[in-house]
């Protein structure tokens, strides 16, 4: 096998079409471009004199376009490169898994088109699968190889001329866009995020996993490889943070958005220090009486007022100080459940992070005991995104915690992955139905069907059923009618401090004794 390399500027092309005058045809013209393009190589034949043709393996080396006629005897001369070393240098380059360049790749891809001279330009997009993690960790790896597999061949369905994507890492991809036109990187940004709404099928199941996508142009958004990288992950997040499932283009603003985060970050530690948090309890109903409350963490933050809980416990948890701040808000929430007629629960929630750190239990078991509080009046509530770690220890965390007597609930049902394995093998009491669903449930179709749904495979399953988020009096009527036996939301109350608590009771209409 005789193999040589052939510059792949454009006077070096001329000299591969001197001597593959045949690759000239315009299927394999294409095929070899896809390889300048992919770095995937291809075999190929090209007509000849025996019957069967010529059997050429063509790859991109180090200095252009390589080509190997199957079938020849190895020649060792300047230029000329074995096939062993083909072979070792594509596995060097390339992700074994997908096929996909790799970092190395992409490393010297990148190093190598910028800075880009004007009036070209360079865009580059990191990508992100949304919801693989989930995938791995209920199908296992086998079924998470698949998808990223499937992953690399939609990317590059996607892709045109001077496009070329790579797997940087796990659920890590990447896409390098050469020349492209003004708004060019921004469409096939969208055709890339429309090429995961479909489902993959994972024998025989369907799982979906959407892609986030980051976009940053050289030269306008840096023109050297760490700047770039550094405006597409930015840009990244803001996709995330926008909902995933989309993508963003870097714009200097998205500067300040990170900036202001990293404001609170720093402020969240001291708040801890300086009792800046506090807790608001809002009531919880049934048959028309009050029978408890759920604490709910706030942050008065002394420049920037009430920062919302979605913005502050992110940080809090990637932070690590979500063990700290959980443990003060049950121990507090459990000292001001005991002022409250001894029928009352009061309902805390517990992130992943918290969820996860060790010695729950018996955190919870000695805060119950420190404050005298029994068991069966405190109602801890998980969302879906709990169980999709370490599911076994999850399990046995949630059943100790029964055994103790606390009551479990799940937390905003139907948003996330909504697993019916989540119901069976997992001892709820509670499901709460999430606003989303409640919001128009008095006037659409759809929203009925399947808050119907959820509170007869609730009560088949023997749980109790709370619906988040409800507003007004419509909404509360179509829900008893269907036999949903708990209601919180602003028709009840809003969130309020410890303090008015017994004035609201006396006062209400719905007070039991």
């Amino acid at each position: 096998m005789l193999g040589r390399t052939y510059p792949a500027a454009t006077s070096g092309e001329a000299t591969l079409w001197n001597i593959y005058p045949e690759l000239l045809s315009p299927d394999l013209k294409l095929a070899v471009q896809s390889v300048l393009a992919t770095g995937l190589p291809k075999s190929m034949t090209v007509p000849g004199s025996s019957a069967s043709g010529r059997k050429l393996f063509v790859f991109r080396g180090e200095r252009g376009v390589g080509v190997m006629e199957v079938g020849e005897a190895a020649v060792q001369a300047p230029g000329c490169e074995t096939d062993e070393r083909v072979r070792l240098l594509h596995q060097a380059m390339h992700d074994a898994l997908t096929g996909l360049p790799n970092r190395r790749q992409f490393s010297h891809d990148l190093h190598e088109n910028l800075p880009v001279q004007a009036p070209q330009n360079l865009a580059f997009m990191q990508i992100d699968l949304d919801d693989f993690k989930p995938v791995n960790d209920t199908l296992g790896h086998a079924a998470g190889d698949l998808v990223l597999k499937e992953t690399a061949e939609r990317l590059q369905a996607v892709l045109g001329e001077g496009e070329t994507a790579y797997r940087l890492a796990g659920d890590e991809f990447a896409v390098i866009q050469r020349g492209g036109r003004p708004g060019q990187a921004e469409r096939l940004a969208e055709s890339i995020v429309d090429a995961f709404r479909a489902p993959f099928s994972i024998e025989g199941i369907e799982v979906f996993v959407g892609a986030s996508v980051g976009i940053a142009v050289a030269p306008e958004d840096g023109d050297d490889g760490e700047q770039l990288m550094r405006a597409a992950d930015i840009a990244l997040y803001a996709a995330k943070n926008d909902g995933r499932g989309r993508a963003r283009a870097f714009n200097r603003s998205m500067l300040i958005m990170l900036e202001q985060r990293e404001m609170l970050r720093r402020s969240l530690r001291v708040a801890l220090r300086e009792c800046q948090s506090f807790i608001e309890y809002q009531p919880i109903a049934e048959a028309a009486a009050i029978v408890g409350f759920e604490a709910l963490l706030r942050w008065e933050h002394p420049f920037a007022g009430t920062v919302p809980p979605g913005v502050f416990i992110p940080i809090a948890e990637a932070d690590g100080l979500m063990g700290e701040i959980g443990e003060w808000v049950l121990e507090q929430a459990c000292r001001q459940a005991v002022t409250w007629p001894e029928h009352f629960t009061v309902a805390v929630n517990l992130s992943p992070a918290e969820f996860l750190r060790k010695g729950l239990t018996d955190r919870v078991a000695n805060i119950l005991d420190a404050v005298g509080l029994p068991p069966d009046r405190l109602e801890l509530e998980v969302t879906e995104s709990v169980l999709l770690e370490r599911s076994t220890n999850n399990l046995d965390t949630l059943h100790t915690l029964e055994v103790l007597g606390v009551r479990i609930s799940l937390d905003d049902f139907g948003t996330r992955y909504s697993s019916l394995a989540y119901l069976k093998n997992f001892p709820f009491d509670t499901i709460k139905i999430d606003r989303y669903f409640i919001k128009d449930v008095e006037t659409d179709d759809k929203s009925q069907t399947i808050v119907g749904s959820i509170i007869s495979l609730a009560h088949g399953l023997g749980m109790r059923v709370v619906a988040e988020g409800v507003e007004n009096a419509a909404q509360a009527d179509w829900l008893r009618r269907r036999g949903c036996d708990r209601l919180q939301g602003n028709l009840l109350s809003v969130p309020m401090p410890a303090e008015p608590i017994e004035t609201f009771l006396r006062h209400t209409s719905m007070a039991a004794s």
